[in-house]
């Protein structure tokens, strides 16, 4: 007869996710134990392996969810109706928002992607392709003048948009929802008058 599966399981995936986020973002991936993880969890060793059988299906699982619902939560925005510039105020502001909570995760993705295998990392990969894609189409939106048969220049522009969101949390960790919709308008702004000036 098939193991039934408790009825918190999902919850208990998650709260394992979000301790190994902290573990691994202070300890470091190759330094962090199971025994630290566990003692962050605040359940056994054994526990953690009736859910993930190893430290690298503990990695992937935080690094799927969390690129995944980040992709899901920004790229599936309702932006009927809405003119191009306000569509990029839109997204940057939905991403900043949505890495509230979420340094650790960002700080393992960062970090700790290249020690899973290839064809996981091809898989997380694709997730934040995806994103860049989207903020890509928004950015070349705007100016569609500038970035007409310029592939490289649109990347630029991109690349750059997503450096200027991808390391707010090394200096306003724990930043609340006004301060992240604050300066995704600076970096709206900024991007907006830049493109027109390239």
């Amino acid at each position: 007869m098939a193991r039934t599966i408790a009825k918190d399981h999902d919850l208990k995936r998650a709260q394992i996710l979000k301790s190994a986020a902290k573990v691994f973002a202070d300890a470091g991936y190759d330094r962090a134990s199971m025994t630290q993880l566990a003692r962050e969890c605040g359940i056994s060793k054994a526990n953690i392996y009736h859910y993930y059988d190893s430290k690298d299906a503990v990695l992937f699982g935080l690094l799927e969810t969390y690129l995944s619902d980040l992709r899901d939560r920004v790229c599936e925005l309702d932006l009927s109706g809405l003119e191009a510039e306000a569509r990029l105020r839109r997204i940057v502001a939905e991403i900043l928002l949505a890495y509230q909570g979420a340094d650790d995760e960002h700080q393992v993705q960062i970090s700790a992607m290249s020690a899973l295998p290839e064809e996981q990392q091809t898989l997380l990969r694709g997730y934040q392709r995806e994103l860049v894609t989207f903020m890509s189409d928004a950015i070349s939106a705007v100016a569609p003048e500038v970035f007409a048969g310029d592939a490289a220049k649109l990347r630029a522009a991109t690349m750059s948009v997503f450096g200027m969101l991808n390391w707010y949390y090394m200096w306003n960790s724990g930043a609340g929802s006004d301060a992240r919709e604050g300066y995704a308008d600076i970096v709206t702004t900024l991007t907006l008058n830049g493109v027109k000036g390239l």
